[in-house]
């Protein structure tokens, strides 16, 4: 199956978006309804990651520019594949050998502290990315979107860093930068549904 770049690209935005919209949903189930089994969500999130890796990854071959954002893009989500499954894989045995041992509680944080390292990895790359397509969308006169688009990607960025290097009970809250990365990343996925084909 052969797909232009621009065909590409806009597959890669819609994965973008997609990826948007399921954080904030598996956020409000996680707050709201916690006895509903979100593994679905999670596994769904998964298989987006995993065709974001490559399409992304698709699109930086192809590209005659913005290669960075196309391989923040693509390595964002392969960070992301590693951070779900660790989610889906190792959060439940630690938990329950931590409610089994309290001795483990420790171990069971430091699991879920390496999967929250990678999703604010994640993050760093995607604010980069949106600040590198952000620019673009500017350059061609799409300033209000670009513009915004380059703020939130930069404050997405400082943020997860901010929040990678000092831990989850740092000096600045993780929903910051997590919630400053899902808007980067939406308005990410706006800017590469403009973004002029290179085709």
């Amino acid at each position: 199956m052969e797909l232009t770049q621009s065909r590409t690209v806009k597959t890669v935005a819609v994965l973008l978006l997609l990826t948007a919209i399921s954080q904030p949903i598996y956020t409000a189930l996680y707050l709201g309804a916690p006895e509903i089994d979100r593994q679905f969500l999670w596994g769904l999130e998964a298989l987006i990651f995993v065709l974001l890796a490559a399409f992304a990854g698709s699109a930086l071959v192809m590209a005659k520019r913005y290669t960075l954002g196309f391989s923040a893009v693509a390595f964002s989500a392969a960070l992301n594949v590693v951070q779900v499954g660790v989610g889906l894989t190792q959060f439940g045995p630690f938990r329950a050998a931590a409610e089994a041992n309290a001795d483990l509680s420790g171990v069971a944080f430091s699991v879920v502290a390496f999967s929250f390292f990678g999703y604010n990895a994640a993050k760093i790359l995607l604010g980069l990315a949106a600040v590198v397509f952000g620019m673009a969308n500017m350059n061609d006169g799409g300033r209000v979107l670009g513009g915004a688009t380059v703020l939130v990607g930069a404050v997405a960025f400082v943020a997860n860093t901010l929040v990678m290097m000092f831990g989850l009970e740092g000096f600045l809250p993780s929903p910051v930068a997590g919630g400053s990365g899902v808007l980067a990343t939406l308005l990410l996925a706006l800017c590469l549904f403009s973004l002029r084909s290179d085709d």
